[in-house]
């Protein structure tokens, strides 16, 4: 049979007749508000991946971990990291991950299944640069699950700017960058996806089934965020208060209380069976109010059916005795926790003096008010104008937007990192503003007035010209914040990496650390070397440089952390005591100490290194002797504006410490002494040479010898130079 008689003419037709009947039916307003959704959700990750302009690496600290963490689920199975005991951290105890301060698994287990499947689906890309890579994607994805919380709560108009703001907010943009591979990645969008489900599950107008649906998928999306995040308490909070604030204007119903059970009870579930957490997590006093508010449910529901006055007032005197009793039990038997430390801090500001680690971290200082106002411009204002008609519309959404806005301005206030959780709801806010102000221009628009002209009436728009000049204006202010000048937006997103840039505020591939860390690879193929460090760089030693460090940013032990600020503090002799006498494991003591320093040419420091960090590494050190002394032990007032190194006055506490010089004490330091090696390895012009340079000036160093440096020059002036010295014992006692 000819093969050409297959296809004919008028099969052709019919085919093509009957694909097309095929066709989803889609209207205008759909097909527009799909195409600014997916023109959002491509700004938004193209923002996000501004830095890889610089290279694909991680930024900051702790992605470092969670890329590890990732890397041992790959390589060993999703469920053998509750047995890890990771030996190349905090040296010589380990760090049992399944306990540890940054286990939340959440984030490494989503990055390893989609990572998992890429790999079968045979996507050529390393895991590192997927992990670079997974911020952008995640935060695109954030802005997605703001229009549809948006939409819920005021339309179309409301969702899309909604997602717009938060694609464009810097808050959000610095930590979900490409290369910040940390919780809040994962974590914002699973709060709106959880506050989205949650309000679903609540609203009246859908069958009950669907509540039941909406309320489990709430469920989930809770027991994520508490599996991915220890900021899952804030809208666990929210969300108790939420119900609470809904009780206490009589708005309770038997749907509110079986969707409150089935999110919370789920979500809960999920929490304890992290093994971080546990079931001791259902007794801290950050969870108790979330029982007491079911309790309290559960109480309306008895009060609802029953008839008898009589007992109405039994039950409700019954439950509050319950309840009583059983908080002083627990109190009394031990079993009521506390809440953590960093979060009591954010609630009472006043108590972050009580621990020097927590407040020697930049992202735990107090938000000033007029950053607030550079981050979101003439948003602000229209922030209060959404509060505004939020409060005029008290229902039950707006209800939640309200205490979620309110709640969130003050934690933003309270801690500078948790202005990413303020976020997502005050671009919703501010589109609760913008779109409630420009409802009645529109109406006008949109109105016609009928003119007569002989027998026939033509229509003809009123209040036009009025209406789109309100529309300009605002336009043209909001212009001013995300676009002109160059927005502050921009300025976060279109930086490098933070190994790139050294740890500096500098828009250059400065390279140093990576050299570093290269080196040592090579000069200790097996991981054999310890490195003695500030905190700081603890991540990166272990999963850069594959060796083995004594302390990094968990800050778990803060003992530990005391003692290497001590160690810098110290003399030579008093030095090698410490890390002879509390460091000697398994392996023998630490085998190098690192430091990072910058510099001008003339020796004048610039304060990026450990050089702008000694006055913490004085203060914790003191502070763990439960003495007063934080840093003069080391100086002796002159009064001449400068150290002896000339540290630049850049924070309130360079501000203290310019007043002093150096004392005799002081110079003996190990800190001062690798400082003072460091600046006499020049070049033969004079210069600190920009390559890695051998030995240096170190005659004055007893115990700490044979330096490795790599140095760059910036610009004509600046000096950064990661040194890593070699711990010479065999003097030790001679």
């Amino acid at each position: 049979m000819d093969p050409r008689s297959w296809i004919t003419k008028d099969k052709l037709i019919n085919t093509l007749q009957n694909v097309s009947k095929l066709r989803i039916p889609v209207s205008r307003s759909t097909l527009l508000t799909i195409s600014a959704v997916t023109l959002i959700f491509f700004i938004a990750f193209s923002i996000r991946l501004l830095p890889t302009r610089w290279g694909l690496e991680l930024s900051e600290f702790d992605p470092y971990f969670q890329f590890r963490f990732t890397e041992h689920i790959v390589n060993n199975g999703y469920f053998e990291w509750t047995s890890w005991f990771d030996t190349q951290r905090w040296y010589p105890s380990g760090y049992n991950v399944n306990i540890g301060q940054k286990a939340f698994p959440g984030l490494p287990l989503t990055a390893a299944t989609i990572f998992n499947i890429l790999s079968a689906l045979g996507v050529p890309i390393s895991l590192y640069h997927f992990c670079v890579i997974f911020p952008a994607i995640f935060g695109a994805l954030a802005c997605l699950m703001a229009f549809f919380f948006g939409n819920d709560i005021g339309g179309k108009a409301v969702g899309l700017l909604s997602a717009f703001f938060l694609a464009l907010n810097s808050s959000h943009i610095t930590r979900t960058a490409a290369g910040f591979f940390d919780d809040e990645t994962v974590g914002i969008g699973a709060i709106l996806l959880f506050a989205f489900l949650f309000l679903r599950a609540l609203d009246n107008e859908r069958p009950q089934k669907h509540s039941i649906i909406y309320a489990i998928t709430a469920g989930l999306a809770l027991g994520y965020v508490t599996a991915s995040w220890g900021a899952a308490l804030y809208p666990i909070a929210v969300a108790t208060l939420f119900v609470f604030a809904l009780v206490l204007l009589k708005r309770y119903s038997r749907r509110l209380l079986i969707s409150y059970s089935l999110t919370f009870g789920l979500g809960l579930f999920i929490a304890i069976n992290v093994p971080k957490l546990g079931l001791q997590y259902l007794t801290t006093q950050a969870i108790l109010p979330v029982l007491g508010v079911f309790g309290l449910l559960c109480l309306c529901e008895v009060v609802k059916v029953i008839n008898s006055k009589r007992w109405k007032l039994i039950s409700v005197v019954v439950f509050f005795g319950v309840l009583i009793a059983g908080l002083v039990a627990l109190s009394y038997l031990g079993y009521m926790g506390a809440i953590a430390g960093k979060f009591i801090r954010v609630i009472d500001p006043l108590q972050r003096e009580t621990s020097q680690i927590y407040i020697s971290v930049q992202e735990h200082r107090v938000t000033a008010w007029g950053s607030l106002y550079y981050d979101y411009g003439v948003g602000v204002l229209f922030f209060g104008l959404g509060l505004f008609f939020a409060i005029r519309d008290l229902t039950n959404r707006n209800l939640f937007t309200i205490i979620f806005g309110l709640t969130a301005l003050y934690f933003a206030a309270s801690m500078v990192r948790l202005t990413i959780l303020l976020a997502p709801i005050f671009g919703i806010l501010i589109a609760i503003g913008i779109a409630n102000l420009l409802r009645p221009f529109v109406t006008i628009m949109k109105q016609t007035r009928r003119i007569a002209v002989g027998k026939k009436r033509i229509a003809r728009p009123v209040g036009k010209e009025f209406s789109a000049t309100v529309m300009i204006l605002i336009f043209m202010l909001l212009t001013s914040t995300y676009a002109f000048p160059r927005a502050r937006m921009y300025e976060h997103a279109d930086m490098p990496m933070t190994i790139i840039a050294a740890s500096m505020p500098l828009k250059m591939d400065v390279g140093i650390w990576i050299d570093a860390f290269e080196w040592m690879k090579i000069a200790f193929p097996e991981g054999n070397a310890i490195i003695c460090s500030w905190w700081d760089y603890g991540y990166w030693i272990t999963v850069r440089g594959n060796q083995t460090s004594l302390a990094d940013n968990a800050t778990f032990n803060t003992t530990q952390i005391a003692l290497i600020g001590r160690i810098f503090m110290s003399n030579e002799t008093q030095a090698i005591n410490i890390l002879k006498e509390q460091f000697d494991g398994p392996r023998g003591p630490p085998t190098h100490i690192l430091t990072f320093l910058s510099f001008y040419t003339d020796g004048v420091d610039r304060g990026y290194g450990d050089e702008g960090k000694w006055y913490w590494m004085a203060r914790i050190a003191s502070s763990d002797e439960k003495t007063n002394s934080t840093y003069g032990e080391f100086f002796s007032e002159e009064g001449n504006g400068t150290n002896t190194f000339g540290t630049s006055a850049q924070t309130e506490e360079t501000n203290v410490r310019s007043y002093f010089e150096w004392n005799e004490e002081g110079r003996q330091t190990v800190l001062y002494k690798m400082m003072i090696a460091t600046k006499a390895v020049r070049g033969a012009s004079g210069e600190f040479w920009p390559q890695d340079l051998e030995a240096g000036d170190g005659e004055e160093l007893v115990y700490f010898k044979n330096p490795k440096f790599f140095a760059v020059n910036i610009g004509s002036s600046l000096h950064a130079v990661v040194a890593i010295f070699e711990i010479d014992y065999s003097q030790l006692g001679a």
